[in-house]
Formats: structure tokens, sequence, C-alpha cells
């Protein structure tokens, strides 16, 4: 059995690395006394795994982590413990029981949607806002992606699902996050300045939500 974890990592810890949220948590679990399996070896280790990492300096409202357990737990019972044991800025949203035989979210990861709340005292940010039916209107995107191979020249437009706006200088996009391929919100962003012929402004960015496919059609990643 897994427990998969929705939890939100608020903005005061934005800057809080993934290998020191994965501390947080593993301090809480065992901090909770919940039943988390262990690796077997010599130094036996909590088997968490998150959907994606969030880049650093970004917060997010629906992060996935999936946590193997030892024996049936109620998953309301779960989450509940756990947020007694976390830090305010770190909350449990919902939590859900899997079977072992389940995918892990890694697999199952297709796109992210961001949050882009530009600096509205920075010159090129309203310029930029305003390229966005100029970037929607675009049938190919040339950007040089950095991929494990090195910097090459990508089409990253059919990569870009969708753009929603929110307020003025603040807009949500849709962007892919999966292993065929990848366009990071700093990219993106770098992307419509371009188009803007500015220089790329100041942005708070929120990873939203993480999604799956479900009947051929996205969905949020915990429903998977």
């Amino acid at each position: 059995m897994k427990i998969w974890l929705t939890i939100e990592k608020g903005a005061r810890l934005r800057f809080t690395g993934h290998l020191d949220l994965m501390r947080a948590m593993q301090r809480a679990l065992r901090r909770s006394d919940l039943p988390v399996r262990f690796s077997n070896g010599f130094n036996p280790h909590m088997l968490l795994t998150f959907a994606a990492p969030l880049p650093l300096g970004m917060p997010g409202r629906r992060e996935i982590l999936e946590v193997p357990v030892g024996q049936d737990i109620d998953a309301a019972e779960f989450m509940d413990r756990l947020n007694r044991a976390l830090p305010p800025d770190i909350r449990v949203r919902a939590a859900r029981a899997v079977d072992d035989a389940h995918p892990a979210p890694m697999a199952l990861l297709k796109a992210a949607t961001y949050l882009f709340e530009l600096d509205e005292e920075c010159p090129s940010s309203l310029p930029t806002f305003e390229a966005l039916p100029m970037l929607l209107e675009k049938t190919e995107l040339i950007a040089l992606r950095k991929t494990k191979t090195g910097e090459k020249l990508t089409d990253i437009r059919p990569l870009i699902h969708s753009v929603e706006t929110v307020a003025k200088n603040c807009f949500a996009a849709t962007l892919a996050l999966c292993e065929s391929g990848t366009v990071k919100p700093d990219l993106f962003l770098t992307e419509l300045s371009k188009i803007a012929g500015v220089q790329k402004p100041d942005a708070m960015i929120t990873r939203l939500k993480l999604l799956g496919i479900k009947d051929g059609a996205f969905c949020p990643l915990e429903e998977s």
C-alpha cells in the first residue's frame, strides 16, 4: 500500500531546496510515528518519491509525494497525523491510498500549470503580458533548451498547452513536464519577453498543480 500526499509548500519556503524539503518530510514522518516503509540494507531510508522537484525560489500549491507504508492506514488519519508534525508553511492538503502496483507519480506526470505574477514596478512587465496573444498565434517557437546532452534549438510551441489571463500582469500557463519534453517556466517567460522585444521582467512564479492524463484529457495528477 502507498499513500499519495498533495502538499503545499508556502511562499516563505520558496528558497528551501528539494533536499531540505525531503529532509523536513522525513523528520515529520518520524515524529508522527506513521508506518512508513524503509529500504533494506545497511543504511535503511524512507522510500519517499516526489513527482517532480520544485525549482528553487518557487512555491508549490499541489505537489505530489508518494509514501509507501508497511501496514494499512486510513488516508485521512495519515494526513492529520502528519500535518500535526509539519511546520506551518508545509501543509498536506489531501491524501489518497493506492495499491503497490499503482504507477509512481513521476511515471504519470505529463504537465504542470504555473501562475506568473509579473512585477508591476518593472517597465517590461506590461509589454510582456500584452505579448501573450502573439505567442499563442505562433505555430512554431524555436528556443535554446537545455537537455541532458547539452543545449539545442527546439520547437517548444507544441509543449505550451494553454495560457489563461488571470488579471493585469498575471496569467497561468500549462507547460509540458515529462520525459518526452519539458518547458521550464523561466524559459517560457524568456521567450515571451523576446516576442515583446523587452528584457525578461521580474516575476513570482508559483506551480499551481501537476497534471496527468485521464480519459484522454489533462487531470490533476493526484487523480491519475
